[in-house]
Protein backbone atom coordinates (compact mmCIF):
# COMPACT_ATOMS: atom_id res chain seq x y z
CA UNK A 1 0.00 0.00 0.00
CA UNK A 2 2.68 2.31 0.17
CA UNK A 3 3.38 2.80 -3.44
CA UNK A 4 -0.61 3.37 -3.87
CA UNK A 5 0.01 7.08 -3.54
CA UNK A 6 2.62 7.68 -6.21
CA UNK A 7 0.23 6.03 -8.63
CA UNK A 8 -2.43 8.45 -8.48
CA UNK A 9 -0.77 11.27 -10.22
CA UNK A 10 0.08 8.96 -13.05
CA UNK A 11 -3.43 7.96 -13.43
CA UNK A 12 -4.70 11.37 -13.36
CA UNK A 13 -2.42 12.08 -16.27
CA UNK A 14 -3.15 9.36 -18.42
CA UNK A 15 -7.23 10.23 -17.97
CA UNK A 16 -6.81 13.52 -18.95
CA UNK A 17 -4.57 12.75 -22.12
CA UNK A 18 -7.47 10.80 -23.34
CA UNK A 19 -9.84 14.39 -22.86
CA UNK A 20 -9.63 16.34 -25.93
CA UNK A 21 -10.06 19.93 -24.75
CA UNK A 22 -13.17 22.06 -26.10
CA UNK A 23 -10.50 24.68 -27.18
CA UNK A 24 -9.29 22.56 -30.08
CA UNK A 25 -12.81 22.47 -32.19
CA UNK A 26 -12.65 26.24 -33.18
CA UNK A 27 -12.05 27.75 -36.62
CA UNK A 28 -8.70 29.26 -34.96
CA UNK A 29 -7.69 25.64 -33.77
CA UNK A 30 -9.09 23.68 -36.49
CA UNK A 31 -5.98 24.27 -39.21
CA UNK A 32 -4.73 21.76 -37.34
CA UNK A 33 -3.69 18.92 -39.57
CA UNK A 34 -5.06 16.20 -37.17
CA UNK A 35 -8.53 15.95 -39.37
CA UNK A 36 -6.14 14.30 -41.96
CA UNK A 37 -6.85 10.57 -42.48
CA UNK A 38 -4.16 8.02 -42.83
CA UNK A 39 -3.18 7.34 -45.81
CA UNK A 40 -4.07 11.12 -47.03
CA UNK A 41 -2.32 12.68 -50.09
CA UNK A 42 -0.60 16.06 -50.06
CA UNK A 43 -3.46 17.16 -52.37
CA UNK A 44 -5.83 16.85 -49.04
CA UNK A 45 -7.43 20.02 -47.69
CA UNK A 46 -5.71 20.59 -44.31
CA UNK A 47 -8.70 22.60 -42.20
CA UNK A 48 -7.33 26.08 -43.67
CA UNK A 49 -9.58 28.95 -43.74
CA UNK A 50 -10.01 29.88 -47.63
CA UNK A 51 -10.78 32.96 -48.95
CA UNK A 52 -9.62 36.66 -49.39
CA UNK A 53 -11.35 39.56 -48.33
CA UNK A 54 -14.41 41.48 -50.66
CA UNK A 55 -16.63 43.89 -50.55
CA UNK A 56 -20.01 42.86 -52.25
CA UNK A 57 -23.25 44.24 -51.06
CA UNK A 58 -26.54 42.66 -51.68
CA UNK A 59 -29.80 43.01 -50.24
CA UNK A 60 -28.69 43.79 -46.55
CA UNK A 61 -26.07 41.20 -46.70
CA UNK A 62 -22.10 42.56 -46.58
CA UNK A 63 -20.09 39.38 -48.02
CA UNK A 64 -16.70 40.03 -46.85
CA UNK A 65 -15.13 36.79 -48.35
CA UNK A 66 -14.90 35.11 -51.53
CA UNK A 67 -13.47 31.69 -51.68
CA UNK A 68 -12.24 30.23 -54.99
CA UNK A 69 -12.21 33.73 -56.58
CA UNK A 70 -16.57 34.15 -56.08
CA UNK A 71 -16.30 37.79 -57.02
CA UNK A 72 -14.89 37.58 -59.96
CA UNK A 73 -17.73 34.72 -60.80
CA UNK A 74 -20.87 37.22 -59.34
CA UNK A 75 -23.33 39.82 -60.84
CA UNK A 76 -25.79 41.55 -59.11
CA UNK A 77 -28.19 43.42 -60.02
CA UNK A 78 -30.80 46.61 -58.80
CA UNK A 79 -33.49 43.96 -58.10
CA UNK A 80 -31.20 42.39 -55.33
CA UNK A 81 -30.60 39.26 -58.06
CA UNK A 82 -27.07 37.98 -58.29
CA UNK A 83 -26.06 35.26 -61.70
CA UNK A 84 -23.20 33.29 -60.26
CA UNK A 85 -21.22 31.56 -62.75
CA UNK A 86 -19.44 28.32 -61.68
CA UNK A 87 -16.54 26.96 -64.51
CA UNK A 88 -15.71 22.98 -65.08
CA UNK A 89 -15.48 20.12 -62.10
CA UNK A 90 -16.04 22.99 -59.14
CA UNK A 91 -17.06 21.21 -56.57
CA UNK A 92 -16.78 21.36 -52.54
CA UNK A 93 -16.84 17.65 -50.56
CA UNK A 94 -14.18 15.99 -48.90
CA UNK A 95 -14.64 12.35 -49.92
CA UNK A 96 -14.68 9.76 -46.82
CA UNK A 97 -13.29 7.33 -49.03
CA UNK A 98 -9.57 7.86 -48.76
CA UNK A 99 -10.36 11.11 -50.53
CA UNK A 100 -10.85 10.01 -54.27
CA UNK A 101 -13.91 12.55 -55.06
CA UNK A 102 -12.06 15.22 -52.92
CA UNK A 103 -12.46 18.04 -54.32
CA UNK A 104 -12.37 22.22 -52.60
CA UNK A 105 -12.55 24.29 -55.77
CA UNK A 106 -16.03 25.63 -55.82
CA UNK A 107 -16.27 29.25 -55.24
CA UNK A 108 -18.74 30.58 -52.20
CA UNK A 109 -19.43 34.30 -51.45
CA UNK A 110 -19.53 34.47 -47.68
CA UNK A 111 -21.03 37.19 -44.89
CA UNK A 112 -19.64 36.93 -41.33
CA UNK A 113 -21.94 35.76 -38.78
CA UNK A 114 -22.33 36.54 -35.35
CA UNK A 115 -22.87 33.06 -33.60
CA UNK A 116 -23.53 33.87 -30.45
CA UNK A 117 -27.29 35.36 -31.81
CA UNK A 118 -29.39 33.55 -33.78
CA UNK A 119 -29.36 33.60 -37.76
CA UNK A 120 -31.31 32.74 -41.01
CA UNK A 121 -30.01 33.14 -44.52
CA UNK A 122 -32.32 32.37 -47.14
CA UNK A 123 -32.54 32.39 -50.92
CA UNK A 124 -34.77 31.88 -54.19
CA UNK A 125 -32.42 29.59 -55.96
CA UNK A 126 -32.67 28.56 -59.46
CA UNK A 127 -29.46 25.88 -60.29
CA UNK A 128 -28.05 25.93 -63.35
CA UNK A 129 -29.14 22.76 -64.67
CA UNK A 130 -27.40 21.06 -67.88
CA UNK A 131 -28.28 18.06 -69.66
CA UNK A 132 -24.48 16.79 -68.31
CA UNK A 133 -24.37 18.17 -65.06
CA UNK A 134 -24.29 15.57 -62.40
CA UNK A 135 -24.31 17.03 -59.24
CA UNK A 136 -24.99 21.03 -60.17
CA UNK A 137 -26.22 23.03 -57.77
CA UNK A 138 -27.14 26.17 -56.26
CA UNK A 139 -26.06 26.24 -52.95
CA UNK A 140 -26.26 27.58 -49.46
CA UNK A 141 -23.68 27.40 -46.64
CA UNK A 142 -22.34 27.92 -43.53
CA UNK A 143 -18.55 27.46 -43.06
CA UNK A 144 -16.29 27.41 -40.57
CA UNK A 145 -12.75 25.95 -42.64
CA UNK A 146 -12.00 23.79 -45.38
CA UNK A 147 -12.83 20.75 -43.24
CA UNK A 148 -15.73 21.89 -41.15
CA UNK A 149 -18.98 22.88 -42.92
CA UNK A 150 -22.38 22.34 -44.17
CA UNK A 151 -23.97 22.72 -47.79
CA UNK A 152 -27.87 22.71 -48.53
CA UNK A 153 -27.99 22.07 -52.30
CA UNK A 154 -30.57 22.14 -55.30
CA UNK A 155 -28.56 19.54 -56.70
CA UNK A 156 -29.26 17.68 -59.90
CA UNK A 157 -29.10 13.82 -59.16
CA UNK A 158 -27.57 10.15 -60.66
CA UNK A 159 -30.61 9.72 -62.75
CA UNK A 160 -30.85 13.19 -64.13
CA UNK A 161 -33.49 14.52 -61.40
CA UNK A 162 -33.32 17.83 -60.03
CA UNK A 163 -33.66 17.27 -55.63
CA UNK A 164 -33.07 18.42 -52.09
CA UNK A 165 -29.48 17.54 -50.82
CA UNK A 166 -27.54 18.58 -47.72
CA UNK A 167 -23.91 17.93 -47.02
CA UNK A 168 -22.19 17.93 -43.80
CA UNK A 169 -18.79 17.83 -42.91
CA UNK A 170 -16.53 17.19 -39.99
CA UNK A 171 -13.11 16.19 -41.00
CA UNK A 172 -15.33 13.62 -44.15
CA UNK A 173 -18.14 14.62 -45.89
CA UNK A 174 -21.64 12.80 -45.41
CA UNK A 175 -24.11 12.78 -48.51
CA UNK A 176 -27.74 13.15 -47.63
CA UNK A 177 -30.54 12.82 -50.86
CA UNK A 178 -33.91 14.26 -50.03
CA UNK A 179 -36.98 14.98 -51.87
CA UNK A 180 -37.19 15.51 -55.62
CA UNK A 181 -38.22 18.81 -57.09
CA UNK A 182 -39.93 19.25 -60.47
CA UNK A 183 -39.82 23.10 -59.81
CA UNK A 184 -37.20 25.05 -61.95
CA UNK A 185 -36.36 27.39 -58.31
CA UNK A 186 -36.75 27.02 -54.80
CA UNK A 187 -36.39 28.90 -51.68
CA UNK A 188 -33.64 27.14 -49.23
CA UNK A 189 -33.92 28.28 -45.84
CA UNK A 190 -30.77 27.55 -42.67
CA UNK A 191 -31.53 28.47 -39.25
CA UNK A 192 -30.25 28.78 -36.23
CA UNK A 193 -31.54 30.15 -32.24
CA UNK A 194 -27.99 29.29 -31.66
CA UNK A 195 -28.36 25.91 -30.30
CA UNK A 196 -29.38 24.52 -33.21
CA UNK A 197 -29.39 24.68 -36.98
CA UNK A 198 -32.08 23.71 -39.55
CA UNK A 199 -32.10 23.08 -43.06
CA UNK A 200 -35.21 23.72 -44.96
CA UNK A 201 -36.48 24.41 -48.39
CA UNK A 202 -40.10 25.83 -49.91
CA UNK A 203 -41.64 25.94 -53.18
CA UNK A 204 -43.81 29.07 -52.43
CA UNK A 205 -41.88 30.46 -49.64
CA UNK A 206 -44.91 30.27 -46.77
CA UNK A 207 -44.74 25.85 -46.43
CA UNK A 208 -41.04 24.63 -45.44
CA UNK A 209 -39.84 21.23 -45.19
CA UNK A 210 -37.51 20.30 -42.70
CA UNK A 211 -34.31 18.64 -44.22
CA UNK A 212 -31.55 18.59 -41.98
CA UNK A 213 -31.66 19.36 -37.94
CA UNK A 214 -28.02 19.29 -35.87
CA UNK A 215 -26.89 20.90 -32.64
CA UNK A 216 -24.88 24.00 -33.59
CA UNK A 217 -21.42 23.19 -31.95
CA UNK A 218 -19.81 25.70 -34.22
CA UNK A 219 -17.32 28.59 -32.79
CA UNK A 220 -18.72 32.00 -31.88
CA UNK A 221 -18.18 33.74 -35.23
CA UNK A 222 -18.80 31.52 -39.01
CA UNK A 223 -19.84 32.31 -42.20
CA UNK A 224 -22.87 32.19 -44.07
CA UNK A 225 -23.31 32.76 -47.95
CA UNK A 226 -23.92 31.15 -51.66
CA UNK A 227 -22.03 29.39 -54.20
CA UNK A 228 -22.51 27.31 -57.31
CA UNK A 229 -20.81 23.60 -58.10
CA UNK A 230 -20.78 21.75 -61.66
CA UNK A 231 -18.53 18.90 -60.38
CA UNK A 232 -18.43 16.81 -64.06
CA UNK A 233 -20.05 19.43 -67.14
CA UNK A 234 -18.00 22.13 -68.54
CA UNK A 235 -20.12 25.30 -66.52
CA UNK A 236 -22.82 26.46 -65.60
CA UNK A 237 -24.91 29.61 -63.98
CA UNK A 238 -27.31 29.47 -60.59
CA UNK A 239 -29.49 32.23 -59.76
CA UNK A 240 -30.90 33.87 -56.39
CA UNK A 241 -33.08 36.19 -55.60
CA UNK A 242 -34.97 37.07 -52.56
CA UNK A 243 -31.35 36.55 -50.66
CA UNK A 244 -31.77 37.74 -47.07
CA UNK A 245 -29.40 37.04 -43.58
CA UNK A 246 -31.02 38.15 -40.85
CA UNK A 247 -30.33 38.03 -36.31
CA UNK A 248 -33.39 35.96 -36.00
CA UNK A 249 -34.47 32.29 -36.26
CA UNK A 250 -37.63 30.40 -37.09
CA UNK A 251 -39.66 29.31 -34.15
CA UNK A 252 -40.64 25.71 -35.07
CA UNK A 253 -37.41 23.64 -36.24
CA UNK A 254 -39.89 20.89 -37.07
CA UNK A 255 -41.86 23.51 -39.55
CA UNK A 256 -39.27 25.68 -40.22
CA UNK A 257 -41.39 29.37 -39.69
Amino acid sequence: MKHAAPLLPTLLLLLAGCTEPKTLDTAATAAAPTLASAGSTAAQDTARVSGKPCDIQLAGIHFTKAVNGADTLTKTDAQGRMAFRVGAKKDFFCDPNDNKLSNNTAPMLLAQVDNTKPFTLVAKVTPGFTAKGLYNAGVLYVYVNDRRWQKHCFEQDERGRHRIVSVRTIGTSDDNNHDVVTAPTAYMKISSDTRTIGSYYSLDNKTWQLVRLYKNDYPAKLWAGVSAQCPIDTGTTSRFENISLTQNSVADFRLGN
